[in-house]
């Protein structure tokens, strides 16, 4: 039996650059998540360091008034529904408006900000109540999204801290990688210590400024639990579970005694899951571990899995039920005009096999 560590926590995300829940091409984007289309254009990318907002909690979301919801005809555009992430939180958030009377639409832009000013301008046609933008590229639908508040209609943005909304349901990506490294580097002093350090791998994406953050974080994490106890010998992208594995097959050719991997979300943990299962027969040492961000069906499943070397996936409200359910509040509060501030800091939960079983529950 491994030993785990962590058991579900909340974190408190600070004001810093925010930009996706998560972020995903073929994982859990995620938050973004790691299956979500993911922004390539660093141009584009806010900087939020001196941004305030509210940090939510379960005790935030309780305080909606679910009933404004009845009657209401909400619009919904996101980056895509390609994936596992976005597929099944979308399928609790409708689920959820559909049970408090709202009448919604969904529709994915495939990344195409053109498409997506587009599907805004038929919710504004359409006269929707309340418009939720998953942007493309933020910057390009600001004017679109001014047009839906001059119209009366409340416009919640998904990730990014816009202007032109009457709220922000943000992530800080650096504080998501520190929670990872942290996970991480409290593993690494279980096992490790500066006369036995761990060889560390990181399985990142520098190209896309978010995930850059996630990676920092994760530096930021390991010296604040672990200093001295650990070498980072190799860092290689890995987007997707595919370019996942193919990097740490690279990586164990090289360094066979590299045990501990941290990422920037879910396809870092499931290529890098199956390419350690291949390599050592599904057969894990109680040293070896894998921590990234995100969390899909199969993170969970290989979580509770002995023979894969996931550890912790350090996701956000939980569930999909559970961010549908959230999400849903954010509508509630927007459309009750009962926001404080504009931008709203989700939290973060760490998933372990302690509590893996019970989130996957709320999947869809």
């Amino acid at each position: 039996m491994r030993k785990r560590i962590l058991s579900i926590l909340c974190m408190t995300a600070l004001s810093l650059t925010v930009l996706t829940g998560c972020v995903n091409k073929g994982d859990g984007g995620g938050s973004t998540g790691t299956d979500a289309s993911t922004q390539t254009d660093t141009e584009t990318a806010a900087d939020t360091s001196s941004t305030e907002g509210t940090q939510a909690d379960p005790d935030f979301y309780a305080q909606a008034d679910m009933s404004v919801l009845d009657g209401k005809k909400i619009g919904i555009t996101i980056q895509s529904l390609q994936n596992a992430y976005w597929a099944g939180v979308m399928t609790a958030l409708e689920e959820t408006l559909k049970a408090n009377g709202a009448n919604v639409t969904i529709v994915a832009c495939d990344d195409s900000s053109a498409t997506q000013i587009g599907q805004v301008e038929n919710f504004i046609s359409s006269k929707c109540d309340l418009i939720m933008v998953h942007p493309s590229d933020a910057a390009a639908i600001e004017d679109v999204c001014a047009q839906a508040r001059g119209e009366g209609i409340k416009v919640m943005c998904w990730d990014d801290p816009m202007t032109n909304t009457d709220g922000n349901w943000v992530l800080n990506n650096t504080d998501l990688g520190i929670a990872i490294g942290e996970a991480a580097g409290e593993f690494i002093k279980k096992h490790y210590s500066e006369d036995n350090q761990a060889q560390v791998a990181m399985i990142n994406y520098p190209q896309t400024t978010i995930l850059l953050e996630r990676e920092e974080g994760i530096l930021q994490g390991l010296e604040n639990t672990c200093a001295g106890m650990y070498e980072i010998i190799s860092s290689q992208a890995g987007l997707d579970p595919n370019q996942a594995q193919t990097a740490m097959e690279t990586i164990l050719q090289r360094y066979p005694d590299c045990k501990v991997v941290t990422g920037i979300g879910s396809g870092a943990m499931i290529g890098t899951d199956e390419a350690i299962q291949i390599s050592t027969g599904g057969s894990i040492p109680e040293d070896m571990g894998v921590f990234t961000a995100d969390v899909t069906k199969q993170q969970l499943e290989h979580l509770s899995d002995t023979t894969y070397p996931a550890r912790v996936a350090v996701g956000f409200e939980g569930s999909d039920e559970d961010t549908g359910n959230a999400c849903a509040a954010m509508f509630a509060l927007i459309l009750s005009d009962s926001l404080e501030t504009q931008n709203v800091f989700r939290g973060l939960t760490l998933i372990s096999a302690d509590n893996a079983d019970e989130i996957m529950k709320g999947m869809k």
